[in-house]
């Protein structure tokens, strides 16, 4: 495939801006070249990041498409996608309003989240590890400069995330094992010497610096933080254009806050029936109120130790190995294994989430699993989890795209930026399980149900505090009514989705369009109509936008519906 010269010349500059800008997220997207340097948080680096991409979104627009052939068409549009909602991000910096512990809506949170995982295969690897926990210090400052910036322009943060923030950073100070310390070390390297030097720069660089940021979210943050009445990005200024940008950047859609606000009350509507199936089937409830109590207090629906929880899923994702092949094309893919949630974390964390493997194969892909308080942890939920995170969710569809020699490289790693086809693709998943067979019992169905409604819930209380002016309690009371999952973590939940605007509605909205166009190939093709080749032509270019998805999949159907057929 002969590639249009100018349009690739542009990928490539994408995929050094964007990775250059944040690095952090390329280590943990398993991009390699990246693991040695540090983001510039300042508002002159954020405007400097915007600039540069936004000069390849320029010139990407210039580019005639009818010049392009079908693939670089589609890539064409991937990379206006992408550099918009890059530059966008970069230029609301909404991040800096919302200071959090969360490793994705926060600077310090992805550092603790990303820097650990470094694949270090060398040693030129090791020296870049050690030039990057040298600069955490000033990088470290810079976040507590940024967030100090913004309250002083009116954008202060919640109380509630510069709690979280805080408790993060005391974790970590006085935790028992540094979280630094924990890549592997290559054979060729002096691993006691190593040790040492990451134990000095951390006691007399990253500690201070961490303990800094610390005193200003203390002492600058604290005292005028937005209150739990106000944790919406409209209370702040310029917060309400930020919020669109975001619904646009992690829906690739044109819809409203109000219009997706509706979609999670209808979804809601719609699992009602559901409810009252299986939960009479399995539990024999009669209405919706008594299965959720049932499934929030019957101590058998509990796990009893961190173990059984990563049996539960590790047990899961063998099943879905086992038949992958009957309902995907055939991917030579990294193994994922099932990793336990670092307990510092685990306070704020979700129930998991998911590392992409390394590009050159010395890091296989992750789902990492809360494990801290087995007891407050359902069995139920697990299983959809494990279906969402690992095969035949994010791991089968990231690392497959990995795969895709054909694709530039800012394509082949990508997650969060394309949010709605990948956790779209990833709730999607939790529903192919069933149809798969691969539940192990009528009660994990639940769970399934369970995280439908949770996410039909994101879609309402994200709109509804961003946009509505909703309090956090409104939001934590409205996901409390409307799922089966525990307190906690609907807390957890919320103040996820308070750090970082936008994000929630990535996974219903996604997986409504995924299951929209199998439902009109399924018509048009009838007979013909092939499920693996469907999940083929769906991951067969990366992560895309919904818009070049319904391209896509539409010329899968058309080629199989042509007459030669």
């Amino acid at each position: 495939m002969t590639r249009h010269a100018g349009l690739a010349r542009l990928d490539q500059r994408f995929f050094e801006a964007v990775h250059t800008a944040d690095p952090f997220n390329a280590t943990m997207l398993g991009v390699n070249g990246f693991d040695d340097l540090v983001p510039d948080p300042s508002q002159a680096g954020a405007a400097a990041a915007a600039s540069r991409i936004g000069a390849i979104e320029a010139e990407a627009r210039e580019i005639d498409s009818d010049e392009l052939d079908a693939d670089d068409r589609i890539d064409r549009q991937v990379l206006l996608s992408l550099a918009g909602a890059a530059r966008a991000d970069l230029e609301h910096g909404s991040w800096a309003t919302n200071a959090s512990a969360d490793g994705y809506g926060s600077p310090q949170g992805e550092a603790f989240m990303a820097v650990p995982t470094a694949s270090l295969s060398d040693a030129t690897a090791v020296e870049g590890y050690l030039r990057r926990l040298g600069a955490l210090g000033g990088f470290f400052d810079a976040v507590g400069d940024r967030y100090r910036g913004a309250a002083a322009e009116g954008r202060r943060p919640t109380l509630v995330g510069v709690r979280q923030a805080q408790e993060q950073l005391a974790g970590h100070l006085a935790g028992p094992a540094d979280v630094f310390q924990r890549p592997a070390l290559p054979a060729d390297v002096d691993a006691d010497r190593v040790r040492a030097r990451i134990a000095e720069t951390v006691r007399d660089v990253v500690h201070p610096a961490m303990r800094r940021l610390a005193t200003v979210l203390n002492d600058e943050l604290a005292p005028v933080a937005r209150t739990d009445d106000e944790v919406g990005l409209g209370a702040v200024p310029e917060g309400t254009p930020a919020y669109l940008a975001a619904v646009r950047r992690h829906t690739t859609t044109d819809l409203t806050p109000e219009q997706v606000h509706t979609v999670g009350h209808e979804v809601l509507a719609d699992l009602r029936e559901q409810w009252l199936e299986l939960g009479g089937q399995v539990l024999g409830t009669t209405d919706v109120p008594s299965t959720l109590a049932r499934l929030r207090d019957d101590p058998a629906l509990r796990f009893g130790s961190a173990g059984e929880i990563v049996t539960v899923v590790t047990e899961a994702l063998q099943r879905a190995e086992a038949v992958r092949d009957k309902w995907f094309p055939q991917y030579d893919i990294s193994d994922c294994t099932v990793e336990e949630i670092d307990p510092v974390e685990g306070g704020n964390a979700a129930l998991a989430h998911y590392r992409p493997p390394s590009a050159d194969g010395s890091r296989p892909g992750a789902h990492c699993v809360l494990t801290v308080d087995p007891g407050e942890r359902f069995t139920y939920e697990y299983e959809a989890l494990a279906f969402h995170e690992s095969t035949p969710g994010h791991h089968l569809q990231i690392a497959s795209a990995q795969t895709l020699t054909q694709l530039p490289a800012y394509r082949r790693f990508l997650d969060a930026e394309v949010c709605a086809y990948v956790e779209g693709w990833g709730l999607y998943s939790e529903r192919l399980a069933d149809e798969m067979g691969l539940y192990s019992a009528p009660v994990q169905r639940l769970g399934m149900l369970s995280f439908d409604a949770l996410r039909a819930c994101r879609l309402v209380v994200d709109t509804g505090m961003h946009h509505l002016g909703w309090s956090r309690q409104q939001a934590i009371d409205f996901m409390w009514a409307n799922t089966a999952t525990t307190r906690h973590n609907v807390v957890n939940e919320i103040n996820r989705y308070i750090a970082w605007p936008g994000q929630a509605l990535a996974y219903m909205i996604g997986r409504r369009e995924i299951v929209r166009l199998r439902s009109v190939a399924t018509k048009r093709l009838g007979a013909d109509f092939d499920v693996r080749g469907f999940h083929g032509a769906v991951l067969s270019h990366g992560a895309v936008p919904l818009r070049v998805l319904d391209d896509v999949v539409s010329t899968w159907v058309d080629d199989r519906s042509a007459p030669h057929r």
